[in-house]
């Protein structure tokens, strides 16, 4: 089936992503929006748009009714999912088929079975894959639960067995805080994911987490396009992102493509996909399968030269992808950086508000994915991520130079931004000669960053200016009052 009309069903950068894709492939584009969402980059970039909710997600981007039936209203031949959101859901997956529109990713089956830790992990071993050792019987007391966690040796994860991205996951150290752990991770994952079945593995606190990219195109070729290093993650959640694995032993590499290869082919995968595992002392092990495109992957076309979302769009319509692997190989290095509409001196808060001047510098080897544009609003209702930065250069000296000139030169007025944080990590000792682990941000940033120290005169300047400047509000937005720009020399930006 050809596709002509392509709904979105995201927000966000994303959105804009997917949207120039499809104006290079001549398709026209449906953005299915919520209320919040009117008039931001992507509803000004869309061909058409159609609010399928309000501003809560669960009113608009996690409906699955609201979200077919908008798609449906424009006569849309298919529906990319994005990320997040409803992108992991086989029912949504399901209901657009049902529907007669193509659905641009893997097919339902193929993200129950990735959705259910147990069951991805259950197809790894019959793919020769190595797993981290734990247990994920049927027997779910406390009883046995906790038998395991001895017999396997402290430290242990427990986590929701539907879960993922860290919801529904806890370390436990010791026997003593065993029970409330497996307790927490129930009860989450029951809210979260609509089941409280956990399991157990053994924790790898001095792990990096390196992921492989795998693509099977509408032909059943199935592609690795390189691994990329995710292991700056706050909460479980990915900061800064690079490709290739800086230093990752060859052998190690051309392992880690072959069993991410060997399970896409096991589940008769198709689309884009990531295979994602944790490597410590010489030895890695499958953590996960995220069904879906990946907020990184940019990184990963900038090394190679391709482009995932118009692969996923071919795909979907039964074309083949013009690569071939023998000739896949990376060339440079890549690094992004999310940007996030937060306070990095208050641990990451967000911070909402009208969007004031925005610019980005500009220059080979330089890319920006922007969500917002200036005048726009930054809501509390979704992910405060606002924009990727992501550069290239030769080597990976000079992609974190590049980086870090690149965000210096980023102006960012109206919200406040992670830049200082961003530039504090891409500094740190262990991220430049590549010693950062998981456990990078928790152990030297556990509050984020400590506000710099004022000395008497400075306190005694800042007073003088105040009671110079008309009084204004210092909330986020420092709004000047109506539908006019924020003014970045009122609050405290």
């Amino acid at each position: 089936m050809k596709i002509k009309k392509l709904a979105i069903a995201n927000r966000g950068e994303v959105a804009v992503r997917i949207i120039r894709a499809c104006q290079e492939l001549n398709i026209h584009s449906v953005l299915l929006h919520s209320e919040a969402d009117i008039k931001t980059e992507a509803y000004r970039l869309a061909d058409e748009v159609v609010c399928v909710g309000g501003s809560e997600v669960n009113d608009s981007y996690l409906n699955i009714e609201n979200m077919v039936n908008g798609a449906k209203s424009a006569n849309a031949d298919a529906v990319h999912p994005g990320f997040g959101f409803l992108s992991e859901n086989a029912e949504f997956v399901r209901a657009v088929e049902k529907a007669r529109m193509i659905f641009v990713g893997p097919s339902a089956e193929a993200i129950d079975l990735f959705g259910d830790k147990v069951s991805a992990k259950n197809l790894v071993e019959k793919a020769g894959g190595p797993v981290i050792p734990g247990y994920q019987g049927e027997d779910q007391s406390y009883p046995e639960l906790l038998r395991q966690m001895e017999r396997i040796g402290f430290p242990v994860m427990v986590k929701a067995a539907a879960g993922g991205g860290g919801r529904g996951l806890r370390v436990v150290n010791s026997m003593e805080t065993a029970e409330d752990s497996i307790e927490a991770a129930q009860r989450e994952g029951l809210n979260a994911f609509g089941s409280d079945r956990v399991f157990v593995e053994k924790y790898l606190g001095n792990a990096k987490h390196i992921e492989v990219q795998i693509f099977v195109d509408g032909m059943g070729q199935v592609f690795h396009l390189c691994e990329r290093e995710c292991s700056v993650q706050r909460r479980h959640q990915k900061i800064i992102e690079e490709a290739p694995a800086f230093e990752l032993p060859q052998k190690v590499r051309q392992e880690m493509y072959d069993t991410a290869k060997r399970i896409a082919k096991e589940a008769g995968y198709k689309g884009a996909g990531t295979v994602e595992f944790l490597y410590q002392d010489n030895e890695f092990y499958f953590l996960e399968m995220n069904t879906r495109l990946q907020v990184e992957h940019p990184v990963t076309e900038m090394i190679l030269n391709v482009d995932l979302v118009k692969a996923q769009i071919l795909s979907a319509q039964d074309m083949a992808v013009l690569w071939d692997q023998d000739e896949i190989e990376p060339r440079g290095h890549s690094i992004e950086c999310r940007l996030y509409a937060e306070d990095p001196y208050a641990n990451g808060m967000p911070s909402t508000g009208k969007v004031g001047t925005i610019q980005f510098p500009h220059g080979f080897g330089r890319r920006l994915e922007l969500g917002v544009d200036c005048g726009d609003e930054v809501t509390a209702f979704y992910d405060s991520m606002i924009a990727k930065v992501i550069v290239w250069d030769e080597s990976r000296p000079r992609a974190i130079e590049k980086m870090k000139t690149t965000l210096k030169d980023t102006v960012v007025f109206g919200v406040k931004t992670n830049i200082p944080f961003l530039l504090e990590i891409l500094s740190h000792h262990e991220y430049v000669s590549n010693e950062m682990t998981t456990q990078f941000i928790g152990k030297n940033f556990p509050q984020g960053l400590t506000g710099p120290e004022i000395d008497e005169d400075e306190k005694k300047w800042l007073e003088s200016l105040a009671k110079k400047v008309p009084s204004a509000s210092v909330n986020n937005s420092a709004s000047t009052g109506g539908d006019s720009l924020p003014n970045p020399w009122l609050g405290s930006w």
